[in-house]
């Protein structure tokens, strides 16, 4: 049987992936412990895709293991690319417009002035589009609604979210006042 071709969305180096372009400048510290983790997934064009997802290093294995179940059970992830591309220049708002799945972004959490866990490289956020972010005078991405049966939703008894718990990290679907059912973490 031949190999299945495989539709790259993202190549970027590691250094291409961390080049600042955002509003806050991030610690060096914070960059020296990022890491590209290159995973394979099935998008909606039921076709095999390689994208990259900027992490910390000690979230490496888990990321890798989450998109291996990803790839194996086909759950359909839209694109998994780096949000210095282009197509986002670090605008996380355009990334989970256009459903990207990221990880690191050096930015605070939506409406506050705390750094988010993805300004760690400790979040990251898959199928946006699909998994908006619910919270009583905010949702993103903008008139999105959950709908658990769509093709890419997360959802608690799901095979994904339960990986990720497995693994000791938090899914944003589980919490009360707010929900945000694309977001997974794991903080130090």
């Amino acid at each position: 049987m031949p190999a299945e071709d495989i539709i790259v969305d993202s190549a970027f180096t590691l250094e291409q992936a961390l080049k600042q372009r955002q509003e806050l400048p991030v610690p060096e510290e914070i960059l020296e412990r990022q890491r590209i983790v290159e995973v394979l997934y099935y998008s909606f064009d039921d076709k095999l895709h390689k994208g990259q997802i900027v992490v910390d290093t000690s979230l490496a294995v888990d990321v890798k293991g989450a998109f291996d179940l990803i790839k194996r059970i086909k759950f359909p992830v839209y694109s998994v690319i780096p949000i210095v591309d282009k197509l986002f220049l670090y605008d996380d708002e355009k990334s989970m417009s256009l459903n990207n799945s990221s990880g690191f972004n050096y930015r605070m959490i939506a409406k506050t002035n705390k750094l988010s866990n993805h300004a760690f490289g400790r979040a990251i956020d898959i199928n946006p589009a699909i998994n908006p972010y619910i919270r009583e005078d905010y949702r993103y991405p903008e008139g999105v609604e959950y709908d658990s049966n769509l093709p890419g939703a997360m959802t608690a008894d799901g095979k994904v979210v339960k990986y990720f718990k497995m693994h000791g990290w938090a899914w944003g679907g589980d919490w009360t006042d707010t929900k945000d059912y694309m977001h997974f973490e794991k903080p130090i």
